[in-house]
Order: structure tokens, then C-alpha cells, then sequence
């Protein structure tokens, strides 16, 4: 009979061993598992971190970007605007030396008119003799032939 109490004994302690081994065993598969759990929410977080921080730096560079083109932008126009202005002056310059070389011109011709009243007529008929007269020019007729 004490062997029997012995066995029994054994056996009741191999079951408690065997329940606290499968307890600890749950323990551990539940602790590992919410383990795994917090690790995936970890890598969870981190990757929608990262994507936010890769979303937040493509929007400064848009924003950059567009901050450049209006620079960009606002410079081409002065530019141009500069450019057009230069031409229209050019063309004034233009405009107003033609003015000038118009009056100019105008001067020159009516004094060449005022001038030209003044200065004597050629004769008609006169052949290139001025009063009739040879000066210098000869011809076959004005030699004489004796």
C-alpha cells in the first residue's frame, strides 16, 4: 500500500508537472504572440512614419518647385517686358532720326532752291559756247585750213 501511495503520488505530481509545463507553455505561446503582435505594429508604424515622411518631402519639393517656376516665371516676364522696352525705344530712336534726316533733307532742299534762283541761266542754243564764243573746246571746224 505505500507503494501505492507512492505511485499515486508520483503520478499526481507528474500531473501537476505536466499541467504547470503546459500552462508555462501557454504562457510563453501567448507572451510570443503578443510579442509578434507588437513587433508587426512596430514595423506597422514605422513604414507609415516613413510614408509620411516620404508624402511630407514630396510636397516640399512640389512646393519648391512651384515657388521656382513663379520666380522663374516672374523673371521671364520682366525680361520680356525689358526687352519690349528697348525695342520701343529703339524704334523712337529710329522714329526721331528719320524726323531728324526728314528735316534735315528739308532744310538742304529748299536751300538749294533759294540757291537756285540765284544762280544764272544757262543760254539756249548756245551749243556749250557761252556768248557765242570758243573757249578752249575745238573741232574740226575751228581750225583753218590754208
Amino acid at each position: 500500500m505505500n507503494i501505492q501511495l507512492e505511485k499515486m503520488k508520483q503520478k499526481q505530481e507528474h500531473e501537476r508537472r505536466k499541467r504547470i509545463a503546459e500552462e508555462k507553455h501557454k504562457e510563453w505561446v501567448q507572451k510570443k504572440r503578443e510579442e509578434e503582435r507588437k513587433e508587426r505594429e512596430r514595423k506597422l508604424s514605422k513604414e507609415m512614419a516613413e510614408k509620411a515622411t516620404r508624402e511630407l518631402e514630396k510636397m516640399q519639393l512640389q512646393e519648391e518647385a512651384k515657388v521656382k517656376y513663379g520666380e522663374w516665371l516672374k523673371k521671364k516676364r520682366a525680361e520680356e517686358a525689358e526687352k519690349k522696352k528697348k525695342e520701343k525705344e529703339k524704334e523712337k530712336e529710329r522714329e526721331a532720326e528719320l524726323q531728324e534726316k526728314k528735316a534735315r533733307s528739308e532744310k538742304i532742299f529748299k536751300e538749294w532752291l533759294r540757291n537756285a534762283r540765284n544762280k544764272p541761266r544757262p543760254v539756249l542754243n548756245g551749243y556749250g559756247f557761252p556768248q557765242r564764243e570758243s573757249t578752249g573746246l575745238y573741232s574740226y571746224y575751228t581750225y583753218i585750213v590754208t
